[in-house]
């Protein structure tokens, strides 16, 4: 049997297996990798060299950005960043049908942007603006649905860690690049739901009676512009080269401190210790899971499997879009059952040549894969934003889920539009001078 064959089919049973019986994503990956290389490599060398693989697969500058967005996005979650937003949105969305739902939609954005987390989007927004809804006579799967479906947009609109993620493991992509592409196709998502919302809200009479004053107005702009600039300044740096996205994590750690210790002084100092540990607990898993992939990115490269995968798919057919369609097919199916970066690292190496085979660019890939990824997190049987989307919001899967389904199909649109018309992705990096 050829190598790569039966590496591949190592890692792959061995992988299924481990993560049925519950087995950690990252415990998994190093032992399929390390069984994986046994028919070539005597056991010894092959964790001597396992152990070197995971030093140097986080020994890399640019993962220090990792850390530094988690630990912003968790001051910001806790710093009374959501309320300032939500009534931000609320003034943008004005009295349109179902402007409860769409101000959820428009603070989901914004949120997860902020925080970088689809999860953090999900139980921030619905917590506050679900009861809300409920006062004014919307459904609870009606409001849940919507915040469930719009959570993950703030995965695609920068700054995002899965693309700093997608940078390392696709072997540099730029960061700035990638964070400039997520920008259409995240707010795409989020109007192709809005467009939902507004045929639903308009068939079930959910018609806003509320108004704001002009005084009010001004207030609520003025109370949410600290937040906003914070994507103004760090996006904008980066963009700018005034400093890396590395640098650019520090300046939004040290700038959403200032924000909620001493300008809406919503945190206290007593608080800090346990945002540091929070996020130094989320972080070490992440690096750990980094650190193991690379033993996997490294068997894959030597038993030539990427090469192997991309052979066949590309024996299928030698239609482009076809090809692009399974890939889909295929990403959407790893996000029902694996978390965002643990699949980013894998399926990476593996489809990036296919594509790039087929002339398709890196940042294109990238924004697609992701883009299909978020969807995951809102798909059972793994959906975390699903989950915390419907405990929020105080429903049932099986009953929101049927809400979910023109959603679905909306978001399905908008992947297809990213997947076959590459300037979506790719024109504000070419304005910008990226790709």
């Amino acid at each position: 049997m050829d190598i790569a064959v039966l590496s591949g089919l190592i890692i792959l049973i061995l992988l299924i297996i481990m993560l049925i019986a519950g087995v950690p994503i990252a415990v998994a990956l190093g032992i399929s990798s390390i069984c994986a290389i046994l028919p070539v490599m005597s056991f010894d060398i092959a964790v001597v060299t396992g152990a070197q693989r995971i030093f140097s697969g986080i020994s890399v500058f640019s993962l220090l950005a990792i850390p530094f967005f988690i630990l912003a996005g968790n001051i910001m979650n806790k710093g009374g960043i959501a309320i300032r937003l939500i009534n931000l949105a609320k003034l943008l969305c004005g009295r349109a049908p179902g402007a409860l739902a769409q101000t959820n939609v428009v603070a989901n954005m914004l949120f997860g942007a902020i925080s970088g987390s689809g999860t953090a989007a999900a139980s921030a927004m619905g917590s506050i603006i679900g009861p809300v809804e409920e006062e004014e006579g919307y459904d609870r799967n009606f409001s849940a649905a919507a915040n469930i479906a719009t959570a993950p947009t703030g995965l695609l609109i920068p700054p995002s860690n899965v693309m700093i993620t997608f940078s390392l493991v696709s072997g540099g992509t730029s960061v700035a690049a990638l964070f400039m592409a997520g920008y259409i196709p995240g707010i795409l998502w989020g109007l192709a739901c809005m467009l939902v919302i507004f045929v639903l809200a308009k068939r079930n009479g959910y018609i806003s009676t509320v108004k704001m004053t002009g005084k009010e107005k001004l207030k609520v702009f003025l109370q949410a512009l600290p937040c906003l600039l914070l994507i103004v300044i760090v996006i904008g740096g980066i963009i700018a080269g005034i400093f890396t996205a590395t640098e650019g994590s520090v300046v939004a750690v040290v700038y959403s401190l200032i924000l909620s210790l001493f300008f809406y002084k919503s945190i206290k100092l007593k608080d800090l210790p346990k945002i540091f540990k929070d996020s130094a607990e989320m972080t070490g898993i992440i690096i750990f899971l980094i650190g193991v992939s690379s033993i996997m990115s490294w068997i894959m490269a030597f038993t030539q499997i990427p090469t192997a995968i991309s052979s066949a798919l590309l024996g299928l057919t030698d239609n482009k879009y076809i090809i692009l369609l399974i890939i889909n097919i295929l990403l959407l199916f790893v996000g029902t059952f694996m978390d965002m970066t643990p699949a980013c690292l894998i399926f990476t190496p593996i489809f990036l040549p296919v594509c790039t085979a087929l002339g398709m660019n890196t940042v294109h890939f990238g924004i697609m894969m992701i883009f299909n990824l978020c969807i995951g997190t809102i798909t059972p049987p793994v959906g975390t934003t699903l989950f915390v989307g419907v405990k929020v919001g105080k429903v049932k899967i099986e009953t929101v889920f049927r809400q979910l389904l023109l959603y679905f199909a909306a978001i399905f649109a908008v992947l297809l539009l990213v997947t076959y018309i590459p300037q979506l992705s790719l024109w504000l990096p070419s304005l910008m001078g990226y790709v």
